[in-house]
């Protein structure tokens, strides 16, 4: 046997093709793992907007969430995605009813900063009529003395 037949024999014996693998590919790239959450998407800006005592107009939106964390009382609706908004203008108001189903909480816009709910109707009388102020109960209650203005 010549010397150029033997090592190329041994060439062949060698090379990863000859048994039977085929062609060898080598990453061109490192590896680079996976990752379980992929980034998620964006926040959805929920949770509450207008708080206890702050001034709500018409249409603010009170509370964002997703179900009923909280529900909608005196003068507030709910929104096809839970959303609660004023209905009338006034103060926000959070506060639970004793002894109801779970210790709900509600949310309640009050016409005078500081009034409590849920607000005692035959003792106080009602704040508003068809959502609108009794502007001469109003009056009444904040009359100011001429002595004291000048």
């Amino acid at each position: 046997m010549s010397f150029h037949v033997l090592t190329r024999a041994l060439d062949s014996l060698r090379s990863p093709f000859t048994l039977g693998f085929g062609a060898v590919r080598t990453a061109t790239k490192r590896a680079g793992g996976s990752i379980s959450n992929h980034g998620g998407s964006p926040g959805k800006r929920l949770g509450v907007k207008k708080f206890s005592d702050q001034y709500v107009i018409p249409g603010n939106i009170i509370v964002r969430q997703r179900g009923t964390q909280f529900h909608p009382g005196q003068h507030v609706k709910m929104g096809r995605d839970h959303t609660l908004y004023a209905v009338v203008p006034g103060f926000v108001r959070f506060y639970k009813i004793p002894g109801s189903r779970k210790d709900r909480k509600f949310v309640g816009v009050v016409l005078n900063r500081g009034e409590k709910l849920p607000r005692d109707e035959a003792s106080l009388g009602r704040s508003r009529f068809f959502d609108r102020v009794d502007l001469t109960a109003l009056s009444k209650e904040v009359e100011v003395p001429i002595s004291q203005t000048a």
